[in-house]
């Protein structure tokens, strides 16, 4: 229910960012996507970003931390990679559609595999821009790889991190509205027929609606990103 989903939704961006402009755009942007009639599809395009997001972040970050440890296999993974980005959109629904067909999976996971270059790359360079001199200092004071890796470089590297997961956040909403072509439900699919049918109001107030939901992920992320990075500066010092 629509209620519940905007205390929910707004009480999220409360505790991410402890700011109440943020909090009054999210619910006004809410408001306006439910008085125009696109609450059903606003709500599944939501749910699909939330979910691809959180799997690139989940399987994305170990192997940033892996390429960051392992030139190796950083060596092996950066063509992947490189491919991954440089492949167009659309190419990504074909492997995908042939194997799994049309629906709510096969979308999902050609929204992860599209979005998850940023997050693995951004956490390898975050960790490699670490300063040698502070971790000759951790090892100095004996701390173990996993409490290097924990207290100091990880720490250090929030910031890159976070805007890694932001370009995920991005690279997931565009994805979503391609993958309406395979059957994935939202605001990409009334996009799609105002483009077959010339619809442009349709289109239009779809995609302000996508613009919006871009906008409170990309706000909500960074102002969390930097309320964790003060964190860290006053615990770290």
């Amino acid at each position: 229910p629509w209620p519940v989903m905007i205390v929910l939704i707004g009480g999220i961006a409360w505790i991410a960012s402890r700011n109440w402009k943020i909090v009054g755009g999210t619910i006004l942007t809410l408001l306006l996507i439910g008085y125009f009639d696109m609450w059903s599809d606003a709500m599944k395009t939501i749910a699909m970003i939330f979910v691809g997001t959180v799997v690139s972040i989940v399987v994305g970050i170990p192997i940033g931390i892996v390429m960051a440890r392992s030139d190796g296999f950083q060596r092996m993974v950066n063509p992947i990679l490189d491919v991954m980005q440089t492949m167009p959109s659309f190419v990504y629904l074909i492997p995908v559609v042939m194997l799994l067909g049309i629906g709510k999976v096969p979308g999902l996971i050609a929204v992860v595999i599209y979005a998850i270059p940023p997050m693995i790359r951004l956490t390898n360079l975050g960790i490699r821009l670490v300063d040698k001199d502070v971790l000759e200092a951790a090892d100095a004071f004996g701390s173990s790889s996993w409490q290097r890796l924990r207290n100091v470089q990880i720490p250090l590297a929030l910031p890159t991190i976070m805007a890694g997961i932001n370009q995920t956040i991005m690279m997931a909403l565009a994805m979503v509205v391609i993958a309406s072509m395979i059957g994935v439900q939202g605001l990409g699919q009334p996009v799609l027929r105002s483009v077959n049918g010339q619809f442009f109001s349709l289109g239009l107030f779809n995609g302000l609606a996508i613009v919006g939901i871009a906008i409170i992920f990309d706000r909500v992320s960074q102002a969390y990103g930097k309320r964790l990075q003060k964190h860290q500066e006053v615990v770290h010092g």
